[in-house]
């Protein structure tokens, strides 16, 4: 017997986040094995008139295929891909996958190129600018160990982050939305942090369940060459199959002039991948409250309650500084008591203090008034 949760978050997927209308093409691309979801997916999209397409990928097959492409193989690789994206009004991504460090012994150069010729045009230039788009993780064994629980008590965990009520979440980021239209100047403070940067002119963003499943999160981006300062991230992050722990960054008018973290070489190597990699595309601040640990899944972390993220790489077109890059990799600062504390100001007033928001017109948005 189908799980009746499942079946209300095919529904919310296709109705509520990316809004299936007669006649899009949609495209369902699963990473892992977790069909059920897959099968709902296709009944969903196809009650609400669209046409559903699929794509099941293995990641261990991707890692031989990676480990042995060629630029001429990536390139074409990478048109037939993105010929098919220009075809879909809606994708409903899926991340099944039972091992997150698959990828993790794919060669450098191999994954920038990756990166470059094929995640760049495909994702970030046609799926993210030119589709109706969500991607969520599904639960298995392995995310449940990454989260240091049982199978099934992270399953009810997930149901309840991925099923939480985003219309009243909505509501509630409004008042945070437009303080951020307004404010100019943003500091940091936090163990190991202080930084400055400017958000003035920029804009700001609700993420309510219509591009990411958890979700929770309003985002702006810095003015590119106002970030001044020192950030120091306290949660582990999975980038390219490898997981980057302890990462810091000083900055200086916009960029990064020193990284480290347990591989500074590697991270250097990365943030060398073009100029934009070392100029920030987005800072957000995460308040689902179902979401308090890290579990090393990006989707979950940069979505924390009481965590900031501030992003290397690419800027979206709704909040854009000018930065562009093949990368953006959220990084994720949490700012509860228990990890340390810490202080966001908005033109020097501050407005959230070890996680909570103190501001009364945000006090919608701490983890009692969303549950």
């Amino acid at each position: 017997m189908r799980d009746p949760r499942l079946q209300k978050l095919a529904a919310n997927l296709a109705g509520y986040s990316i809004k299936v209308q007669p006649g899009d093409n949609v495209l369902i691309e699963m990473i892992g094995s977790e069909l059920e979801l897959v099968k709902c997916l296709i009944e969903e999209v196809a009650r609400l008139g669209g046409n559903p397409f699929v794509e099941i990928e293995d990641r261990s097959v991707t890692r031989t295929l990676l480990k042995h492409a060629t630029e001429v193989q990536m390139s074409t690789w990478a048109a037939y891909d993105l010929e098919r994206m220009k075809k879909m009004q809606g994708y409903i991504g899926i991340r099944a996958g039972e091992n997150a460090n698959q990828l993790a012994d794919v060669p450098s150069d191999k994954m920038k190129l990756y990166d470059r010729v094929h995640r760049h045009p495909v994702h970030m230039e046609q799926r993210v600018k030119r589709t109706k788009w969500v991607i969520l993780r599904y639960p298995n064994d392995s995310m449940a160990q990454l989260a240091n629980m049982s199978t099934e008590a992270f399953e009810d965990f997930y149901f309840d982050v991925c099923n939480l009520d985003y219309a009243k979440m909505d509501r509630a980021m409004d008042p945070l939305r437009e303080l951020m239209v307004r404010t100019d100047k943003v500091r940091i403070v936090s163990p190991g942090t202080d930084l400055t940067f400017s958000i003035k002119g920029i804009g700001a963003q609700k993420c309510s369940g219509e591009r990411n499943i958890p979700d929770g999160e309003v985002y702006s981006c810095p003015v590119r060459d106002s970030v001044n300062g020192t950030i120091a991230y306290n949660t582990p992050s999975v980038y390219n199959g490898f997981t980057y722990e302890n990462v810091t960054f000083t900055f200086e008018n916009g960029k990064i002039v020193k990284a480290t973290a347990n591989d500074s070489e590697r991270i250097n190597a990365l943030l060398d991948s073009d100029e934009g990699a070392r100029y920030i595309g987005e800072f957000s601040l995460g308040f689902n409250p179902f979401i308090l640990h890290p579990m090393k899944d990006t989707l979950f972390d940069e979505k924390i309650a009481g965590s900031l993220h501030f992003t290397p790489g690419q800027a979206y077109d709704v909040t854009d500084n000018g930065n562009r890059s093949s990368i953006h990799w959220d990084l994720v600062l949490i700012q509860r008591p228990e990890y340390g504390g810490g202080e966001v100001y908005f033109d020097d007033v501050l407005i959230r203090k070890d996680g909570v928001f103190v501001v009364p017109e945000l006090e919608g948005l701490n983890p009692d008034s969303l549950k």
